[in-house]
């Protein structure tokens, strides 16, 4: 029989990273595990049981080959021919934070659990 979670058995903890030297695709994974609760002995797919994140030295973060220079992240206006792009180099100069936001976006499932789970992500900024 499957032990089922409830409400009142959840307990969300608050996890340190420090993004220092890490790779995006990589802490992202670790990121968007925790955010989920599969790192807990008691894990449901369809509660949200997963920690809280915080990450700092955010802006000291990694890629692998030339993915700093050569990857594209993509958007859309809305309006006709309104696809707009940009690099991770021109990126971490005005919102380092969302590059790693966007990463464990696409590493969660799609679903309105995802979204809730998303905001789980905070970060610190050393000034």
């Amino acid at each position: 029989m499957t032990p089922f979670i409830k409400k009142k058995d959840i307990q969300n903890n608050w996890i340190l990273v420090n993004g220092e030297n890490a790779i995006v695709g990589r802490l992202a994974a670790y990121i968007s595990l925790v955010l989920r609760g599969k790192n807990k002995a008691k894990f449901a797919p369809n509660m949200d049981n997963g920690d809280f994140v915080v990450v700092t030295n955010i802006e000291k973060i990694k890629f692998t080959g030339k993915k700093f220079t050569d990857k594209k992240y993509y958007r859309h206006t809305g309006h006709p021919g309104g696809i707009k792009t940009t690099s991770p180099n021109l990126l971490i100069e005005k919102k380092p934070e969302q590059i790693l936001k966007l990463a464990v976006k696409r590493m969660m499932p799609g679903g309105p659990l995802a979204k809730k789970t998303a905001i789980k992500v905070k970060n610190v900024h050393r000034d």
